[in-house]
């Protein structure tokens, strides 16, 4: 178990280990309390120019060793992704754009674990 306040500001990372962002918010599932999403910010300099992206939970894994979440994604996928803010409000929020955001990135639903 990890609180959700030490998960925040946790880099992400590719299997190589190269620093792709950091994840700055969870979006939880109200009704289960399962943590359905990671808001990932990545790029820009200083604050300034970073995209936003959420990541399907199910996509990350930690690894001790790096203390980071591992993501084996390529970063032109990652900038085709839909985009949102950092508190996590995306375009749609609804169930077709959270269907859309699975298969994006061909990734387990949360709501079927």
């Amino acid at each position: 178990m990890i609180a959700s306040d030490r998960v925040i500001g946790t880099d992400v990372r590719r299997p190589d280990g190269t620093r792709i962002g950091r994840i700055e918010r969870l979006m939880l599932d109200k009704a289960t309390g399962r943590v359905a999403y990671a808001v990932m910010s990545f790029g820009g300099f200083l604050g300034l120019g970073e995209e936003f992206h959420t990541l399907p939970w199910s996509m990350l894994r930690f690894e001790p060793h790096r203390d980071a979440y591992v993501v084996d994604i390529t970063e032109e996928k990652l900038r085709a992704a839909p985009a949102c803010t950092t508190e996590g409000t995306d375009p749609a929020e609804d169930g077709a754009w959270e269907e859309q955001i699975h298969r994006y990135y061909d990734a387990a639903p949360y709501w079927g674990i």
